[in-house]
């Protein structure tokens, strides 16, 4: 256990001596062990011990010390207004949260004041909006066992989506989990954990949570047969579980009322079923099959750059959700994200989309206007979930009262709308009419954030409460009426009446005046230059008063909560109204993208049988790179089930690795139901996409670069079949030049023979564009390079045929590596060539001699000499020299290398 968590060893040696309030937190430390418990003394939230010197040097706090009758302890803490700030900050260093607030006031006890743990904050169950991406999902996931089935569960907390899958594989679990991207997991008993990435918490919880029929008995309090919404045991376990986890993290946030919890109660409370633990917003559960969707890895996720770009250094923007997403709401963004991560697979479906897409598009009035009514949707989701767990406060009813006011103004503006999927969003556009009356009726048009201390609720909408406000009103204009009658009563022109929170009402005299004052004038309080005073009848009114106002005060929360639970009750109306208004977000988003930068409707093919595929692209652009560069060449793609294996060479910075992404990305954006970046595009669907570009190693893991390469490869050649799309890049790269040619021909050959994917496969194997003339359906591709006085120029075009070259000396000198260096280069090229080389050939030739002469290439260690230019080079200085791909080299690699194979020379 991490020793900033658990009981303080300090404390727990002396627990009988330890004062009242320092007891408590030991015992909330040894409830809550594996949680950094934050302590609520006054304005701050304390840690103590072990915890304090860990969160002091997290959070880049100030460690000071308490000092009390049994020692001195470490303390660090943070202001409690601010404590989201340092919460998120602990999360994301691996921690759990157990916040401990106080829940009896200090006034009200003549002993230690009474802390209970009220939440349980973990990085997949937050709910909170200052701790939470608002255009993005926070799932946490629970992965069972039933037999050798996996069951996979994933649940929002915030908005309460939940969806369910399982499979037998490991393997397709963990595409699953890296496709969701959880923060958080639980994992039952004997299910493994390798599914989960390594920036993937996962959290120990009780394993009887997984039991099947306390599972089942969990689900069944949400949902009407379990057993038929989900197709496995294994799924029931992980669901139920994951339900379980979820109200026992959320169930802190009633215990204020109900006082301090033991964490095994709180368990016991979630298998007992206790209804306040239930959270009444999961309303849905959906079970689906991966194989309904385009399938994306964690390596496609990655190398395709859909949400994160793959440089450290990389634009936020750099990526493909960043050039889809214009949406106007938290709502849009979230789905948007759905989609790109569950690309369709059932043309029909696609279709849909692309009608939806193609009207918004055309229609640029009705589309901005959506846009902008849009911008003032507030996130039901989230909003819905906080009103059905009793933490929405009024500011939040009125967000969604104004919410409600948009809908009719969206419904107005699809009122002609053609297609089925803009008419459907349109009959499921909600307005709640019942619910935004009431929230108007209930609810003041600026509340204040406190529901406790009045003033939220309308005039006019309960007599009780006009009644009480109406006598403290009066009482108050009493008072206020009053200091003038006794200025004129007394004839104490300075008198003067005031209010405080400790004297309450008093009427002040300065001493001066004091001989005026009348007998009726009762002292309460002397001040420096004056004496403050109570009548009778001023105290009397001031009960008057304050008994009116504190019963206003109670009256008003009352009629707010009775408010929140009846909105609540709409949990499911109100989802449904998010769902839609989310969806045509989205592809309002995608529409605008497709007008401002020319995107162009995709034609879908219907998957015939088992065919393989057709990618036709005309013109084609890469979505993301397009944006980031001041000129773009388009680029054509043709593959079809007779021509599905492309060879594709040319030098670095030529475009190979941007023109794979780009098709994989055109085809992609066309499952999402996005038109495309392209002048013209037939497409089939696909089943999935395998990437292997980018060197990559894995250092924690023990892996070199080229054993990753291997693992990836093991995949894509394992999974792949006639549906999938493979990208390759330079495979073969991290080992000698004869293995790496073996390894890249025999994965062509398997591809080509055995697999039937369609493939784009970059190389600077040049004998694998000869390799491609003897297999049926390969073919090879290039892009064009030229040589102007020794200098590259790139034209970034794709041209049928192989490369001439290489040309990595020239992307050296591009690059800025140092002329002697690349003087030196050359002469190397030469002699490994093992040519004499005449003043009128070119470096391309050069290459080119030692690319086609892998055959040749003599086996490490063998003792013979090479002469070239009249001296001679020693064989395995050769075949070093010969393994070296100069175009994959960065100029500090490339200086090294040469630096030490020309000291072995000397020596």
């Amino acid at each position: 256990m991490d020793p900033a968590l658990g009981p303080p060893e300090q404390m727990a040696e002396k627990r009988d001596e330890l004062t009242p309030m320092m007891a408590q937190y030991h015992d909330l430390c040894a409830r809550y062990d594996d949680a950094i418990v934050l302590f609520q003394v006054g304005d701050f939230y304390e840690t103590f011990c072990g915890a304090a010197e860990r969160t002091a040097r997290l959070l880049e706090i100030a460690l000071t010390s308490r000092e009390d009758s049994t020692g001195e302890y470490p303390m660090a803490g943070i202001p409690i207004d601010n404590a989201e700030s340092y919460i998120e900050e602990l999360l994301e260093a691996g921690y759990r949260v157990a916040v401990a607030d106080q829940v009896e006031e200090p006034g009200e006890t003549s002993g230690v004041v009474e802390r209970a743990v009220t939440r349980v904050i973990t990085p997949g169950t937050l709910t909170e909006d200052e701790l939470l991406s608002s255009d993005d999902n926070n799932f946490v996931a629970a992965i069972a066992r039933e037999g050798e089935r996996l069951g996979l569960g994933l649940l929002d907390v915030s908005t309460g989506d939940f969806y369910a899958t399982s499979a037998t594989a490991p393997e397709s679990i963990a595409d699953e989990v890296s496709r969701f991207d959880p923060s958080e997991a639980v994992v039952g008993p004997d299910a493994p954990a390798d599914p989960v990435p390594d920036d993937c918490m996962v959290t120990p919880f009780d394993a009887r949570a997984f039991d099947r029929e306390r599972a089942a008995d969990k689900l069944a309090a949400y949902f009407r047969n379990p057993d038929a919404l989900l197709a496995a045991d294994a799924e029931i376990r992980a669901c139920g579980a994951l339900l379980a986890y979820a109200e026992y993290v959320r169930g802190g946030e009633h215990e204020g009322e109900r006082g301090d919890v033991d964490d095994e109660e709180r368990v016991e409370a979630v298998f007992e079923g206790d209804a306040e633990q239930r959270l009444e917003y999961i309303t849905q559960l959906t079970r689906y099959d991966p194989r309904e969707y385009l399938l994306l890895d964690a390596v496609a996720l990655r190398s395709l750059e859909l949400f994160e770009p793959r440089t450290v250094h990389g634009r936020d923007d750099a990526t493909l959700v960043g050039v889809l997403d214009e949406t106007a709401s938290a709502l849009g963004g979230r789905k948007l994200r759905d989609w790109i991560r569950r690309p369709l697979l059932e043309p029909a479906r696609i279709e849909a989309r692309h009608d939806a897409v193609a009207e918004l598009k055309s229609a640029v009035r009705t589309r901005e206007r959506l846009h902008d009514r849009l911008r003032e949707v507030y996130d039901l989701e989230r909003l819905i979930g906080r009103i059905s767990r009793e933490r929405a406060n009024a500011r939040d009813l009125r967000s969604l009262r104004d919410t409600l006011a948009v809908v009719p103004q969206i419904r107005e503006q699809l009122a002609d709308a053609d297609c089925e999927r803009l008419r459907s969003l349109r009959e499921n556009l909600d307005p709640l009419a019942d619910v935004r009356e009431l929230i108007e009726d209930a609810v003041v048009a600026e509340p204040p954030i406190e529901i406790t201390e009045g003033g939220i609720i309308a005039e006019g909408y309960d007599d009780d409460l006009d009644d009480l406000r109406g006598t403290a009103r009066d009482g108050k204009q009493w008072i206020d009426d009053l200091e003038e009658r006794e200025r004129e009563r007394t004839g104490i022109d300075s008198l003067k009446v005031g209010h405080n929170s400790v004297h309450g009402y008093y009427i002040e005299v300065t001493n001066p005046n004091l001989d005026s004052v009348p007998e009726n004038y009762q002292r309460r309080q002397t001040l420096k230059n004056s004496e403050r005073f109570v009548t009778p009848k001023l105290k009397e009114r001031e009960d008057e008063i304050v008994g009116a106002q504190q019963r206003a005060d109670e009256r008003e929360y009352e009629l707010f909560c009775e408010v929140r639970s009846e909105i609540a009750a709409e949990v499911e109306r109100v989802q449904g109204l998010a769902e839609a208004i989310a969806a045509l977000d989205a592809l309002i988003s995608l529409a605008t993208v497709a007008a401002q930068y020319d995107y162009c409707r995709p034609e879908m093919l219907e998957r015939d049988g088992r065919d393989g595929l057709e990618i036709d692209v005309e013109g084609g652009r890469h979505p993301v790179v397009e944006r980031t560069q001041e000129s773009f060449v388009p680029n054509d793609a043709r593959l079809t089930n007779d021509r599905r294996l492309a060879v594709i060479t040319g030098p670095n910075m030529s475009g190979k690795s941007t023109y794979m992404r780009q098709v994989a990305q055109i085809v992609l954006l066309a499952q999402v139901g996005s038109f495309v970046p392209a002048r013209a595009a037939r497409l089939t669907p696909v089943d999935r996409i395998f990437t292997r570009v980018g060197a990559s190693d894995d250092i924690a893991g023990g892996r070199s670069t080229f054993m990753v390469e291997m693992d990836e490869l093991a995949t894509i050649l394992r999974e792949a079949d006639e549906r999938s799309l493979v990208l390759l890049d330079e495979v073969g790269r991290g080992t000698s030049t004869a293995d790496g040619m073996a390894i890249a021909q025999a994965i062509t050959e398997h591809l080509h023979d055995r697999v039937g994917a369609t493939t784009l496969f970059a190389t600077h194997h040049h004998p694998l564009t000869e390799l491609a003339d003897e297999l049926g359906a390969a073919f090879t591709l290039h892009f064009e390079v030229d040589e102007d006085d020794g200098e590259v120029v790139f034209h970034h075009e794709i041209a049928p045929g192989a490369a001439t070259g290489s040309y990595g000396v020239e992307v050296a000198t591009a690059a800025g590596v140092p002329e002697t260096v690349v003087e030196r280069s050359r002469e190397l090229v030469s002699e490994a060539a093992g040519d004499d080389v005449d003043d009128g050939e070119s470096i391309e030739e050069r290459e080119d001699a030692i690319d086609g002469d892998a055959s040749a290439e003599p086996t490490a260690g063998a003792a013979a000499a090479a002469t070239a230019d009249g001296g001679d080079i020693p064989t395995d200085i050769a075949t070093e020299l010969r393994a070296l791909d100069l175009a994959h080299l960065t100029p500090v690699e490339a200086l090294t290398e040469l630096d030490r194979l020309k000291r072995l020379l000397e020596e």
